[in-house]
């Protein structure tokens, strides 16, 4: 038999998304040379965050501060 027993209050309240029903994260598939992931490997070990979530950070920071990368001409 089975005993259901109310849960315990949080100790935090879950934040309130502005819009719940919008995906805050989308997943993408993306194709980067060895070396530039080697390079977020190696910053990601020494910060103790995934690698992915710094090329996330990184990518975001570059996004709000309207970042252009240097594109040479062909």
């Amino acid at each position: 038999m089975y005993i259901s027993r109310p849960l315990p209050p949080r100790k935090k309240p879950l934040p309130k998304r502005k819009f719940p029903y919008i995906p805050q994260k989308q997943q993408v598939t993306i194709t980067l040379d060895s070396k530039t992931i080697e390079f977020f490997k190696r910053m990601s070990a020494k910060k103790g965050i995934p690698f992915q979530t710094l090329i996330s950070l990184y990518l975001s920071d570059c996004a709000e501060n309207n970042s252009k990368p240097d594109i040479p001409r062909r």
